[in-house]
């Protein structure tokens, strides 16, 4: 196979980026398509940048010059595309969630499992970060033995007005939830989610910032603070405390600034400045195992196991309560 034919579904900000990603900077992919659930707007995207335009999703998914899918629609349109692309037998790559609900997530399962071959790829690239992989290889190593405590923070200078209670989870945290459990190897026992003095910064649906608590089935305590009207800087913060050291995971380098009688740092304001590189080498890896017949990234019943801990800890904030975190067991088909 020369490039892999790519048809992305889905022009809103993130799926512009990633043509603009895959076609500019990374090898041996091309988007030559895409599609949007608002038609008439996707053809204007794929006029913008010289590609195919499809009205219709799927027909571009059926489509016999499209050789693998990117998903990046909002999130309600994400089973149809993912399903429609297991039916077609394309590799899809799909940004998280891989369906707002749990159920959904396992019809997709159910669905690549009968299909007979993994597809699906979702797009939790924090495991991608250079600093959440130097991270992991010290704990895989055990050097300093056990992880026991863990010590996050997910900040944002601002978020949308329309943004509330359950966002602060489902939208921020959730990335929290896949690569903690990546990164300690294991599933969680329970959820909760507890509030402090709330912010007057934020829209005035959403309790901010937020502290959510999960416990592993090994016992390893995890509270992540959700912060996302901060009016300061996007920061993501990770520590973990073993047995014989404490991790924190390292910072991006930042230049240092002379200006106006102060020395200081410049400091990331969003997610796509904070982890440029991580998305880069999300996408390429990507594509190379779609070339090579197969999928290395996070799979399908990740992002299963995701939404069940997010559906957990949407539920503890709720009644203010301790949650059970309680997964279906993992199909053979998932392991190793």
């Amino acid at each position: 196979m020369n490039d892999l034919r790519i048809g992305l579904v889905g022009t809103g900000g993130i799926g512009r980026t990633h043509i603009e990603r895959i076609n500019g900077r990374l090898q041996g992919g091309k988007v030559v398509a895409c599609a949007d659930p608002a038609g008439a707007f996707g053809l204007s995207v794929a006029e913008k940048y010289g590609i195919q335009g499809f009205e219709n999703p799927i027909d571009m998914i059926n489509d016999p010059g499209i050789d693998a899918v990117m998903c990046t629609t909002a999130d309600p349109y994400h089973e149809e595309c993912v399903l429609a692309s297991i039916a077609a037998g394309k590799y899809i790559f799909c940004e998280k969630p891989l369906a707002p609900k749990a159920d959904a997530c396992k019809r997709i399962v159910e669905a690549e499992m009968k299909a007979g071959r993994k597809l699906v790829q979702v797009g939790f690239m924090r495991r991608y970060d250079a600093g959440y992989k130097q991270l992991k290889a010290v704990i895989d190593s055990k050097e300093y033995g056990e992880p026991l405590l863990l010590h996050c923070a997910h900040r944002n200078p601002s978020v949308p007005a329309d943004w509330d209670n359950s966002m602060a989870v489902e939208n921020s945290m959730v990335h929290e939830i896949d690569v903690l459990r990546w990164l300690l190897g294991e599933d969680y026992a329970t959820a909760e989610v507890r509030y402090g003095k709330s912010t007057n910064n934020g829209p005035k649906d959403l309790h901010d910032p937020q502290v959510m608590i999960l416990t592993t089935k090994s016992g390893v305590r995890i509270d992540v603070e959700s912060f996302v009207n901060n009016h300061n800087d996007y920061h993501i913060k990770c520590e973990v405390v073993c047995d014989g050291a404490v991790l924190n995971m390292p910072q991006p380098n930042y230049i240092s600034v002379n200006a106006k009688a102060v020395t200081g740092q410049a400091m990331y304001t969003d997610c796509f400045q904070r982890f440029a590189d991580a998305y880069n080498d999300e996408i390429q890896a990507w594509i190379n195992a779609s070339k090579e017949g197969r999928v290395d990234g996070p799979t399908a019943w990740d992002g299963y196991a995701c939404q069940v801990a997010a559906a957990a800890a949407s539920k503890a904030r709720e009644t203010q309560e301790i949650v059970p975190v309680e997964y279906d067991p993992m199909p053979d088909f998932y392991k190793g």
